[in-house]
């Protein structure tokens, strides 16, 4: 690429799928942080963590990392906040006894409830944009995109 003219390497950049991924969701997310704020009164990883709990659980610290795009550390802080809040509980893991499983605590499932619906509010704002047919075809290239990657 040194020859190319500097707009050309731009360019490139500017139209690689991972600058635009890394744009859209920073800029999804200024809005979103605000939207957990004002609809569940939680920060946009403390609620993150609780709408992953509240989905897919009950998961362990680590199934909730991973799940929630979060490194251990950040996962064990959120998960204890959410502990500390009523809206998580801990028991220990049935088939690890050191590990601990979260789910959710009733307080917590209406919590989660409230978030699912803002979660749905702000996918139908950031895909406004898009028609139904659209948002199907990029949701399906999605999930092979996704797929394709994991498999290296």
């Amino acid at each position: 690429m040194g020859s190319r003219p500097a707009t050309a390497v731009r360019s490139v950049l500017g139209r690689s799928l991972t600058y635009r991924l890394h744009l859209l969701h920073k800029i999804t997310d200024l809005v979103s942080q605000q939207s957990y704020v004002d609809a569940v009164g939680l920060s946009l990883s403390d609620g993150r963590c609780l709408a992953t709990i509240g989905s897919f659980g009950p998961l362990s610290v680590n199934e909730l990392a991973e799940h929630s795009n979060l490194n251990k550390s950040q996962g064990s802080r959120a998960a204890q906040f959410l502990v500390e809040q009523g809206l998580v509980e801990k028991v220990c893991h049935p088939e690890d006894g050191r590990g601990v499983l979260l789910s959710l605590t009733p307080e917590g499932r209406k919590v989660w409830l409230r978030t699912i619906r803002m979660v749905e509010e702000r996918n139908a704002q950031i895909f406004g944009c898009l028609s139904a047919q659209e948002q199907a075809v990029l949701s399906d290239m999605f999930d092979r995109l996704i797929e394709h990657n994991r498999r290296g």
